[in-house]
């Protein structure tokens, strides 16, 4: 019996070296997780049951394990990397098969897809569905950001008390003639095609606490018929009730649809200091091109474009298992699931159990090579104290044998 005892534990032992030298080799392998070889005794069957002088017949392999412990988070320079602090799988689809992975490294093919590096795609919603239930095939929209007509200036300025007030029926205003107005601002508006255009507002002070607003655009006038005034109460504060402050209105001649724009200057002052421009906005914008793209770590995938804004274009999700160790490896650092592992739970990244997303990093493999290489030198002791059994029992056979 020494023998199969001795042999057993020699197969557990190699075994158990194998375990660890994959473990060792995946070392620097991206979101690779680290296997446990777990043994049970065995013992021969008895027809009268248990004894307390029954010896085991040796050791068998129970299970190897994976452990799904987090692994180190490493920045990189790449944008679409992508690492999961804390609980969930990404979810991959080859041609409709899915799987899942822990490697986050990603990159954009030509159709705009993201997907791993053997072409596997990466699933989420798409960018008008969020917050939807049923994973797709995340595909980025490359094409230029539609522009967006302006509608609103909002302006904070503050305008000089001190300021001499300007006689209208002897000095009347005109865009050309800098003594019929007191101060000016100019901003950038656009059309709906994007074409930009330029508006001028002239503020002439022509009483106590009053002030009234001209506008030209690219150098026409455009002034409401009744000209839009801005009243101040005397602490200095902007005057809603005796402001009369009415939108302008044009019709831009590079071809684009005819332009409403109002104003906004409820956070004006009119203090004893000088003209300032604190604030001065608008909230149209040209067409853009995409620059670049951030992952957020509920997995929002923005876009920036060259015209400054940002919009959503697609989220990626998450999923998890009550038992991850269930999962079956398929090599390439993904699984399938099993029976075992149970029904996937899918979900957005940081809701229930599942872990936030970080970019621009990748999650590197949970092997501690320290600990690794001390289970080796076990490994190993215990191979040779396995082999010495052997060794010991086929002495004893042979003294056996030469008894006369």
């Amino acid at each position: 019996m020494a023998f199969q005892q001795g042999l057993s534990g020699l197969n557990a032992a190699s075994k158990a070296l194998e375990v660890i030298g994959n473990n060792v080799s995946n070392a620097n392998t991206v979101g690779f997780k680290q296997s446990r070889a777990e043994f049970a005794d065995v013992f021969a069957a008895s027809l009268s049951g248990g004894s307390a002088t029954q010896i085991g017949i040796g050791t068998t392999i129970s299970d190897v394990a994976q452990q799904f412990t987090q692994g180190n988070i490493t920045a990189t320079n790449n944008t679409l990397d992508v690492a999961i602090n804390g609980a969930g799988f990404f979810r991959l689809s080859n041609n409709g098969a899915v799987t899942y992975t822990r490697n986050g490294q990603f990159q954009m093919d030509k159709n705009g897809y993201l997907v791993t590096s053997d072409g596997k795609r990466l699933m989420g919603n798409s960018a008008d569905n969020l917050n939807g239930s049923s994973p797709t095939e995340i595909q980025i929209d490359t094409s230029d950001l539609q522009p967006g007509a302006s509608t609103k200036i909002t302006g904070t300025l503050n305008l000089n008390s001190a300021s001499t007030i300007i006689d209208q029926t002897t000095t009347p205003f005109s865009s050309t003639d800098p003594t019929s107005y007191t101060n000016s601002t100019a901003i950038t508006v656009y059309d709906n095609l994007g074409n930009s255009h330029n508006v001028q507002n002239y503020y002439v002070k022509t009483a106590a606490n009053t002030w009234k607003v001209y506008t030209t655009v690219d150098g026409t006038d455009v002034t409401p018929a009744t000209t839009p005034t801005l009243a101040f109460t005397n602490s200095g504060t902007y005057d809603s009730t005796g402001s009369s402050v009415t939108p302008i209105s044009f019709t831009p001649t590079t071809g684009a649809a005819a332009m409403n724009i109002s104003f906004d200057y409820a956070t004006s002052t009119q203090y004893g200091a000088t003209f300032s421009v604190n604030k001065l906005s608008q909230d149209g914008y040209s067409s853009g091109r995409i620059a670049s793209f951030t992952i957020g770590d509920d997995g929002i995938i923005q876009g920036r474009y060259t015209n400054g804004q940002s919009k959503n274009l697609g989220r990626v999700v998450l999923a998890n298992f009550v038992n991850p160790n269930g999962l079956q490896s398929l090599g390439g650092n993904q699984w399938m699931a099993t029976f075992e592992s149970g029904d996937e739970l899918v979900g957005s990244p940081g809701s229930s159990t599942l872990g936030v997303l970080q970019s621009s990093a990748v999650e590197d493999s949970n092997v501690d090579l320290t600990a690794e290489l001390v289970n080796m030198i076990t490994a190993q002791r215990i191979y040779q104290a396995n082999a010495q059994t052997i060794k010991t029992q086929d002495q004893v056979m042979q003294t056996l044998v030469n008894l006369r």
